[in-house]
């Protein structure tokens, strides 16, 4: 169900391609507009696994590195000030600040049907595959006394098989976006864990 659909696919203007923020820019805006600290800690956790990802995955240069994880950074932040518009209000803010389109699209696809806009680079989809799952891993971490330290693959994936467990976490979407890449539910939650475990809010 489109529950706030962008009614487009394209973003931003060409002509701004390798426009980016840096940062410590994207840190300010992120501070301005979310006062929920758990909600720029997932935001800040998203950031670092795309960067990671991109790095490790994808061989990426640090350009490239950056734009992924400047959509890391940015994807949820109209979310708290502007629910009914989410993901409207951020996308025009970098618009107007003129954003490399790939950030903007790649920040306008993290929920393809909520918003509308399916995820097609690999950027996309894994923007797409990181945000619930990234939020589960975290969830199924704050109940354990020791956090993230010896939790393991197959106590996450017992969790996503009770419904009642961070209930507020989409298994579809989850399941969805793992349908459009090359890799297995497993795998993902490792990388996640790997990754995920230190970053914290700074």
């Amino acid at each position: 169900m489109l529950t706030h659909d962008l009614g487009r696919t394209t973003f931003g203007d060409p002509k701004n391609t390798g426009n980016l923020m840096t940062i410590t820019e994207a840190r300010a805006l992120l501070n301005e507009w979310v006062s929920n600290e758990r909600l720029r800690l997932h935001m800040i956790q998203v950031a670092s696994l795309m960067r990671s990802w991109a790095i490790e995955k994808e061989n990426a240069d640090q350009d490239t590195a950056l734009k992924w994880e400047l959509a890391g950074l940015l994807h949820d932040a109209d979310w708290e000030k502007y629910p009914d518009d989410h993901c409207r209000i951020i996308i025009e803010e970098l618009e107007k600040r003129n954003i490399d389109p790939d950030v903007i699209r790649c920040i306008a696809s993290h929920g393809p049907r909520y918003f509308g806009v399916e995820p097609t680079t690999k950027m996309e989809k894994m923007i797409y595959a990181f945000d619930e799952l990234s939020g589960f891993v975290h969830a199924s971490a704050l109940i354990r006394p020791t956090k993230y330290e010896g939790m393991d693959v197959k106590s996450v994936m017992k969790k996503l098989k009770s419904p009642a467990f961070a209930a507020q976490v989409s298994r579809d979407d989850i399941n969805d976006a793992l349908s459009r890449i090359d890799l297995s539910l497993e795998e993902l939650i490792e990388f996640i864990i790997a990754h995920q475990r230190n970053v914290e809010l700074n």
